[in-house]
């Protein structure tokens, strides 16, 4: 199974773009959304959390995510542990959710996809790439926060810089380029790729 991780900056449209994917077939792994589940559910990370930041973050089975968030907020230190404990748990997720699918290639849709070292499993990788102002005028809009807001979570991710330079494509949604004939070229490619390549797991 070929895996392909596919990653943007807040704003950029990489959700609408794995959509797309989604739509010709290809399952797509939704790293954030499967970290909260397994912050839930995982026993081996939910006993690291909890050895790590105390019973009191889970209520019952339910973990309390505004006191965790409070805790790591703004202490680089703790979130460096959260992540240390996360990070490995959706790496082992992602490994058994990508032997359980069908087809040629999956996608792992990651926002800290470089930062988290997720890339190192993957065979190439995709950043979707829009410009700021335009990235900007989405975050605000979709979320109704302040242009200062979303430059605060655009300044806490890696540049579209540094991530080009590591991507193996770029996909540009700037509203000038049109994004299903640049997913369709992707597409027919990877295909390609799985089927002539038997030794990329």
């Amino acid at each position: 199974m070929l895996k392909i991780g596919i990653t943007g900056g807040i704003g950029s449209g990489k959700t609408t773009v794995c959509r797309l994917f989604e739509l010709l077939g290809v399952p797509v792994y939704y790293a954030d959304v499967r970290a909260k589940m397994l912050m839930q559910t995982d026993e081996e990370l939910i006993a690291g959390v909890t050895k790590a930041f105390g019973e009191e973050v889970y209520a019952g089975q339910t973990l309390n995510r505004a006191l965790l968030g409070s805790i790591v907020f703004n202490n680089a230190g703790l979130l460096d542990v959260l992540n240390g404990l996360v990070h490995p748990a959706v790496f082992r997720d992602f490994d058994r959710w990508a032997l359980q699918q069908k087809g040629p290639y999956v996608l792992k849709e990651a926002a800290i996809l470089f930062e988290s070292g997720s890339a190192k499993d993957c065979a190439y990788t995709i950043l979707v790439k829009s410009p700021p102002e335009l990235r900007i005028a989405r975050v605000m809009s979709r979320d109704g926060i302040s242009r200062e807001d979303v430059m605060k979570r655009i300044d806490k991710q890696m540049s579209d810089e540094m991530k080009e330079k590591l991507a193996s494509f770029v996909i540009m949604n700037d509203e000038m380029h049109l994004v299903i004939p640049q997913v369709l070229a992707l597409h027919d490619r990877f295909t390609d790729l799985a089927l002539t390549t038997h030794d990329i797991t």
